[in-house]
């Protein structure tokens, strides 16, 4: 009795084929994006967990530079190995582009000082010597040799057309991620520049590490590994790659709902006849959840297959960006992990049940002889909308209740859930009773049938339009966001790089160099920034020194501040602080602070400035002031701004010439912000392509939704042919009719994303950076957005009904009976 239930179940998509297809596609493309999450993220932290393998172990201490982008010269080095600190080995990163747009980091370090205390050095480390002889190979691991099809001895062409190589893969497993390892000396052939990005050591004593902390100069500081700090940087990017990945698999979530609500509704007669001939409800639950395990199966397994595909298609954008913010080490391609399999699988079978769960009782509960007196399709439409609307309202009212004192990452996305759950179950509510009372109180006939219409299709496209709903409002919100985000960074950026060139001296040579740089005749001004780390109760304090001219006003970016703030700095005992400290210490303009000595107490907080970037608490004192506490101490650096039209690049030889300053301590402003705002970029071009993803999942699911929709509702197309409506017209009509939930739905989405991205900045950036941006509209990208979604849907909504009027009326009628 159980198998001929179960067969009679499933001829059902024998008879409507297409929604195998919209089934299998809203489980499949959901659980494809929650995968390729799952996956880029468990494996950047199983990156993180490997660490810098040849480095890190045995070498767990780094001397970097305090300031990103500085270099450490090689001279510090020298002095430190002849100080007796033999177990410290120099490491120089530099950055290669090959052909098709791979990017890769070319490590450079000596093995000889490598070999100097490795232990098992005559076993793992005498083929590293290789690399110093010619014609100087270059090192990289079996993953990214497989990545990159290429083999012992082979080359890898570069982008500027050069050859990189010969290529030495590394068999015993000590190089990880996009990392190449070459020689030093190869390294300066390809990167014209001195000195070292970091400085690793092995382990040492208690007292030698203390000398060593002694013996550093001011602007590099010694750590242990940045492990756990990396941990905690990343966390916000993987949190937010996790959030995009839920709600793109919520989105195919409620395409599943719709497509398996629409397939029990359209089965209703049949369930009414196999109870009236004897099957008991639990034989058909059984038989029902059968093929909801059978569906997701099917669906796991190809989501698994596409989400694989996609990961190892953002892992480029996802490395690069780690690399570039956090200088990670990141792999370029994933495999197939059972940790992250048996995860989705957990997600996809909850989902799956809690979907089919109302739709099954339903069928199950309903008396047959009304099942198999051909129910109709909009029957339970109005009590299941207005049931959402109750829970959206415990929703609303549970959101209010965490935005009054939200603390972490997790409440931010909470609330911003809750937020998005609610507005998507109220949404067909709304719609469903505007069409509904437009069918009562406008005065044309034809357009009351209209909205008459549109209103009883709800009840199959009332849950696609709010996944569609969830689409367009998160990919708007995304698209503010970091609008808003890039408007920012790029005017923050052209605000404190007002100087054309910033130059790093020595304390000793500052004066002499800042002298000459004066009397330059292309040369308009220079600045003096000086900079001391500061012990403080809750952590380091940056200080930080400003001269008073109006252009250093001016890259000041100021958020809030008191009265005539800028003259209060260099006349009374006053400060700006960091939007970051004001943050944590709960700081205001015009409250008074106390810092650690020998600055002291009864500081004013004059103002709050934006630092983004920044992570420490910091202050700006005036020149006086610094001078009066730390006279000839601290790490000075120098702004000098150019006459008009003056080219920087020939001042920069003169300096090079004349003080034989190396390219690291020289940077240019117009290369500095090219280079951040490239980096931007790529950071959210992971973020942008889930959000485009995540919307067309929703405009298809809206579109197969509608195509089941119009099939059960051929009866009707029918009779209006033969009534008289032309084929033209009802192409029309369908396609407005789509095209009109689409702009109400658009309508609702607008606001309510950008009210997502003001959450996210508020709740979500402010906890987890510890700074805020302002939000810029983008009407044209929403525009854009919009044109293409609502395109889409116009034709979506011709497409079935041009379909079914290319046969004749009659034709049509008796195959709708």
């Amino acid at each position: 009795m159980y198998w001929p239930v179960a067969k009679a179940l499933l001829g059902h998509y024998r008879r409507h084929p297409f929604q195998i297809l919209l089934v299998w596609l809203g489980l499949t493309l959901g659980i494809s994006l929650l995968v390729g999450v799952l996956a880029v993220n468990y494996h950047a932290k199983q990156s993180y967990a490997q660490g810098e393998k040849l480095f890190s172990n045995p070498l767990p201490y780094r001397i970097q530079p305090k300031l990103a982008g500085n270099k450490i010269p090689q001279g510090f080095y020298v002095q430190l190995r002849r100080s007796g600190f033999e177990q410290c080995a120099p490491f120089d990163t530099y950055r290669v582009v090959t052909k098709n747009g791979t990017q890769l980091n070319i490590v450079g370090f000596d093995p000889i000082a490598m070999m100097s205390f490795r232990a098992e050095k005559n076993l793992n480390s005498a083929d590293m010597l290789e690399l110093m002889r010619p014609p100087y190979p270059i090192m990289i691991s079996k993953q990214l040799s497989s990545y990159l099809n290429v083999d012992n001895g082979d080359y890898i062409p570069l982008g500027a057309g050069q050859l990189l190589g010969p290529i030495k893969i590394d068999a015993r497993g000590r190089i990880t991620g996009s990392r190449l390892v070459a020689d030093m000396s190869l390294l300066r052939q390809l990167n014209r520049s001195s000195g070292f990005d970091m400085i690793a050591c092995s382990e040492m004593s208690a007292d030698k590490l203390e000398s060593l902390r002694a013996f550093l100069p001011n602007g590099i500081s010694l750590h242990r590994n940045s492990r756990v700090e990396l941990g905690s940087l990343t966390k916000a990017f993987h949190m937010n790659l996790t959030a995009m990945g839920m709600l793109s698999f919520l989105v195919g979530l409620f395409i599943f709902y719709q497509a398996m609500s629409l397939s029990f509704t359209q089965r209703q007669p049949l369930v009414g006849i196999l109870r009236l001939t004897g099957v008991s409800g639990w034989q058909l639950t059984k038989a029902l959840i059968l093929e909801i395990v059978g569906w997701i199966l099917i669906g796991w397994i190809s989501g698994t297959v596409l989400g694989l595909a996609l990961a190892n298609r953002l892992m480029p954008s996802v490395s690069a960006s780690l690399s570039d913010l956090y200088n990670a080490d990141v792999g370029l391609s994933i495999e197939w992990k059972w940790e992250w399999g048996q995860y989705s699988l957990l997600m996809a079978t909850l989902g799956c049940l809690l979907a089919c769960f109302w739709p099954l009782v339903r069928l199950v509960r309903t008396q047959p002889i009304r099942l198999a007196s051909r129910l109709s399709l909009i029957r339970f439409a109005g009590r299941e909308f207005t049931l959402q609307a109750l829970m959206a309202c415990i929703c609303i009212v549970a959101a209010v209740a965490l935005y009054q004192a939200p603390s972490s990452q997790e409440e931010g996305f909470t609330l911003i859930a809750l937020l998005l759950v609610s507005v998507g179950l109220i949404m067909p509510y709304f719609l469903w009773r505007l069409f509904t009372s437009f069918s009562f109180t406008l005065p044309w006939v034809k357009v009351r049938w209209f909205f008459s219409d549109i209103a009883a299709s709800m009840s199959y496209r009332g849950v696609a339009a709010m996944a569609f709903m969830l689409a367009l409002a998160t990919n708007i919100g995304v698209e503010t966001m970091v609008g808003s985000f890039r408007h920012t960074t790029d005017q923050w950026l052209l605000q404190r790089l007002s100087a054309d060139l910033y130059i790093t001296p020595t304390n000793s040579s500052a004066v002499r160099i800042g002298g000459w740089l004066q009397s330059q005749d292309d040369v308009e001004s220079v600045w003096w920034r000086w900079e001391k780390s500061l012990k403080a109760d809750n952590g380091m304090l940056q200080v930080v020194s400003s001269g008073d001219s109006d252009a250093e006003r001016q890259a000041l970016t100021v958020k809030l501040a008191v009265p005539q703030f800028w003259y209060k700095l260099h006349h009374d005992k006053g400060v700006m602080i960091s939007e970051s400290m004001a943050l944590k210490q709960n700081l205001h303009p015009g409250d008074h602070i106390i810092l650690p000595e020998p600055l002291g107490h009864n500081w004013q907080v004059l103002g709050v400035y934006y630092d983004y970037g920044n992570p420490y608490n910091q202050v700006i004192i005036s020149q006086n002031k610094w001078t009066d506490f730390f006279r000839g101490t601290g790490d000075v650096a120098l702004g000098v701004r150019l006459k008009h039209d003056e080219d920087p690049q020939k001042l920069i030889g003169r300096v090079q010439d004349i003080f034989s300053l190396s390219q690291d301590r020289i940077y240019n402003n117009s290369a500095m912000h090219t280079q951040a705002m490239i980096a931007f970029d790529q950071t959210f071009k992971v973020a942008d392509t889930l959000g485009m993803i995540t919307l067309f999942i929703a405009v298809f699911g809206l579109f197969v939704s509608t195509v089941a929709g119009e099939v059960a509702r051929q009866k009707q197309a029918a009779l209006l042919r033969c009534f008289g409506i032309s084929g033209k017209e009802l192409v029309l009509l369908g396609a407005l009719q789509l095209f009109v939930i689409g702009l109400f739905t658009a309508i609702i989405a607008l606001p309510l994303g950008i009210i997502l991205a003001q959450l996210m900045v508020d709740v979500v950036l402010k906890n987890a950076f510890g700074w805020t941006i302002p939000i810029e509209l983008l009407p044209e990208q929403y525009f854009f957005t919009f044109g293409w979604s609502l395109l889409t849907l116009f034709i979506a909504g011709a497409w079935p009904v041009w379909l079914m009027v290319k046969t004749t009326p009659m034709k049509l009628l008796r195959d709708s009976l």
